[in-house]
């Protein structure tokens, strides 16, 4: 015959099991049904840590409606024997027999008029046992009893073999979101440190409660960053990541190796991460001084992980993760080898753009002078602003040459494109032109035999430049010179503020055969300045789309009075700070003329050589 009332109630266990979070959930499904068995009189389930830990118990008596449950963390080393293997375990114990030393519940069974328990145990997991059991008195069908506790022990195992696969596909969900901010967030960053920082800040709390990032140098690890979630802790940590030797050794040691390594306990002795496990106290302020707070992380025994960062078969430095939390909550080696290869790529990658980049500016050094000349007719100064973020050398050059006859020639100009090729192409027109025009060939010339050497020479690129000769009057004033080959015009800053155009024209270089050049004249007094540019200034263009070159005029007009090296600079730096678009190089020549007293000797007064700004 069917017991209905024990089905039924079966029924809304399964029912209950597959919604609950956590075992306990299911305590009032299993006991009261339990409890209303015919010889029933006492429900009670205890749960282990390992072999003989008693974590909590719960037990139920006919007749109440309140549950007693004890929480401990006590050892009950005689209950080792208790342990059940992998499948369940009923057995039928007198109650006088039942030894206080390994049964904790047998204090509760005496009280209930039962003469015997009924108990099954069983495993839930790799880290614990549990049993559930029930006092019985000689009405009680024994063998009815036993399969009652055999079905409610499945439904209670089943329920916490779900709750940990959710856990585990749950714990998946997020490592992937994490792996994949992770990768967002050090992948926005070229700067080799700032993403060896965000490597450490990503990782915590979420992975440990504690990160240190080391990166691969010839003559060992360097220590690059540290985090924790404790901010005295993090100093402590930041300490250990420079200095302390225990680690430093641990991590030249581990330098090849591939795989993560944990180390906890007795591994540890000798080390900044022993001793770590008893409780202590932190101080944390408030408005009446200080007061002692709970650390709870140092309630769990230290373990750290050691992950090599390894990219392109090459090492380029390791992270050391510290936790202070239970063995549950540490992450899995998988994981951790996914997220140490995807911050071994991203550190790779800054690394080889930082290579790069100095490789790239140390030849961009070489297109352009190092020097300016300066007498005191002129005041000279340039400002180079390097735009593409990918950092191929750009086409821009520019140059000051003394002349024989005591005047100065400005150059500048721009080769189309970027990269090796147009490298080439701007070393070869500057030192041209440099040399034609410190042998006083005129700025028409100069140019006219530049673009012949381009053509001669096949080139597959042009490029603009203009030429500026600025000549000493006996009147204080300067002649202006200036011949362009489809170069933007240089702008003129008067002593009163006002900014004009000098008119230009010409074709570009490089594009036909036997180009003349005309040039164009007009003075310039004390206190003018001649602004020579690229494009990369005025075609800077914000949000909106206007370009910089519509303000150009008006920001140039505001910078009257000050310096060719502050001009330069300030331009250059409001061009970057307006664009919202564009990448290209921005470079700048600027010369103040002085002037000379009238009547003052003419002849090339003496040199000197100053750094430019770059």
């Amino acid at each position: 015959m069917v017991d209905d009332t024990w089905s039924s109630a079966l029924h809304r266990l399964w029912q209950a099991a597959s919604r609950a979070e956590e075992v306990s959930a299911l305590a009032d499904d299993v006991y009261a049904p339990l409890l209303a068995t015919p010889g029933v009189h006492l429900v009670v389930g205890t749960r282990w840590e390992d072999p003989q830990i008693l974590r909590y118990m719960r037990a139920l008596r006919a007749g109440s409606d309140s549950p007693v449950i004890t929480a401990t963390a006590r050892s009950v080393p005689e209950a080792a024997v208790r342990e059940p293997g992998d499948e369940p375990v009923v057995t039928r114990i007198p109650v006088a027999g039942l030894d206080d030393a390994g049964w904790p519940e047998a204090e509760l069974l005496r009280r209930t008029p039962g003469a015997t328990f009924v108990v099954c145990t069983f495993r839930l997991d790799h880290r614990g046992w549990a049993s559930l059991g029930v006092g019985v008195d000689a009405s009680a069908d024994v063998a009815a009893v036993e399969g009652r506790l055999a079905q409610a022990v499945d439904v209670i195992v089943a329920c916490h073999t779900g709750i940990i696969q959710r856990g585990r596909e749950a714990r998946r969900g997020a490592d992937d979101a994490l792996l994949a901010e992770a990768s967002l967030q050090m992948d926005s960053s070229l700067d080799v440190e700032e993403t060896l920082r965000r490597v450490a800040r990503i990782a915590v709390p979420a992975v440990a409660d504690g990160a240190l990032v080391h990166l691969l140098r010839s003559e060992g690890p360097e220590f690059v960053s540290a985090t924790h979630v404790a901010v005295q802790q993090q100093r402590a940590l930041e300490e250990i990541g420079r200095e302390n030797p225990w680690l430093a050794a641990l991590l030249a040691r581990r330098s090849e190796d591939e795989d993560t390594v944990f180390l906890s306990g007795p591994e540890l002795d000798g080390s900044p991460f022993a001793d770590t496990a008893e409780a202590t106290e932190a101080t944390e302020a408030d408005g009446d001084g200080a007061r002692p707070v709970a650390a709870e992380a140092d309630r769990h025994s230290t373990v750290i992980s050691i992950s090599t960062l390894r990219a392109r078969g090459r090492v380029v430095g390791s992270i050391t993760f510290v936790y202070q939390r239970p063995e549950a909550r540490l992450p899995g080696s998988a994981f951790l080898r996914s997220l140490a290869t995807r911050a071994a790529l991203s550190i790779d990658n800054a690394l080889l753009y930082e290579l790069r980049r100095h490789a790239v500016l140390s030849l961009q050094e070489h297109l352009l002078p190092s020097q300016l000349p300066v007498t005191d007719q002129w005041d000279l100064s340039a400002s180079y602003e390097v735009g593409d973020p990918m950092l191929d050398v750009g086409g821009d050059f520019y140059d000051a040459v003394p002349r024989p006859d005591g005047s100065i020639a400005l150059l500048i100009g721009d080769v189309c494109g970027r990269g090796a090729e147009a490298a080439a192409l701007t070393g070869l027109a500057r030192h041209t032109l440099r040399t034609l025009l410190e042998q006083g060939t005129d700025p028409g010339t100069a140019l006219s035999r530049l673009n012949r050497a381009l053509r001669q020479e096949r080139a597959s690129r042009f490029l603009t430049a203009v030429v500026a000769t600025l000549a000493p009057q006996a009147d204080g004033t300067a002649l202006l010179t200036t011949c362009s080959a489809g170069h933007p015009s240089p702008l003129v800053l008067r002593s009163d503020g006002t900014v004009s155009e000098v008119l230009t024209g010409g074709l570009l270089l490089g594009v036909l055969d036997d180009v003349s050049y005309e040039s164009h004249e007009e003075r310039i007094g004390p206190d003018d300045t001649v602004v020579l540019f690229t494009d990369g200034l005025t075609e800077s263009r914000e949000a909106g789309g206007a370009f910089f070159e519509s303000i150009l005029p008006v920001r140039l007009a505001a910078l009257r009075g000050f310096d060719a090296a502050h001009i330069a600079e300030s331009l250059t730096q409001q061009a970057k700070a307006y664009r919202a678009s564009g990448q290209d190089d921005i470079a700048l020549l600027v010369a103040r003329w002085t002037g000379v007293p009238p009547g003052a000797d003419l002849l090339p007064h003496p040199l000197q050589l100053v750094r430019t700004a770059r």
